[in-house]
């Protein structure tokens, strides 16, 4: 039993690769499971109803808000965080070019950002600046502008087409 006398559930995840297994509240949102049962400070909370897009984290291979989704609910999902992104010393090519472009300033809006951004990649032809921004919509930022973050984008769309045509050409050559 919990404090408030609400019986725990036991909850497992792939939480960055690695499996966690915790008892919590059923109540419990998935934004606070990872910041304050994990550690995992990346997660931002910002607006706390599924504005701002600040918590947005991989949930099974869709960005979804941390925020407004129940741990008990990611019960047996693959989670990704910005943690899993790179490190300090290793950036990834998405926060590379994050940093680059210029695409940061406050940092706060940046982890929901990049999980944003990196869902898109893997989904998305995101062929010009409208598409990249329609993306980008349900993030809010109130620093940059967000014109580095679309460059940013732009740089990294660039880099995926030519890494799927290069492979293309492979496979054809063999």
């Amino acid at each position: 039993m919990s404090e408030s006398n609400i019986p725990l559930k036991p909850v497992w995840m792939v939480v960055n690769g690695e499996v966690c297994e915790r008892q919590v509240e059923p109540r419990l949102l998935l934004s606070d499971f990872l910041r304050h049962n994990l550690g995992l400070t990346g997660t931002h909370v910002g607006c706390e109803h599924g504005v701002c897009g600040a918590c947005t984290v991989i949930v099974d291979g869709d960005s979804v808000r941390s925020c407004l989704m129940l741990a008990v609910r990611a019960n047996g999902c693959d989670v990704r965080t910005v943690e899993c992104m790179g490190r300090v010393d290793a950036l990834s090519p998405l926060q590379e070019a994050f940093r680059e472009h210029h695409g940061l300033q406050c940092g706060f809006c940046t982890p929901g950002m990049l999980a944003t951004c990196a869902d898109a990649l893997g989904k998305y032809p995101l062929e010009s600046d409208e598409e990249i921004r329609d993306v980008l919509s349900g993030n809010l930022c109130r620093c940059t502008g967000y014109q580095g973050i679309v460059d940013a984008v732009r740089v990294c769309v660039a880099a995926r087409n030519a890494l799927r045509d290069a492979a293309a050409d492979t496979n054809q050559d063999t």
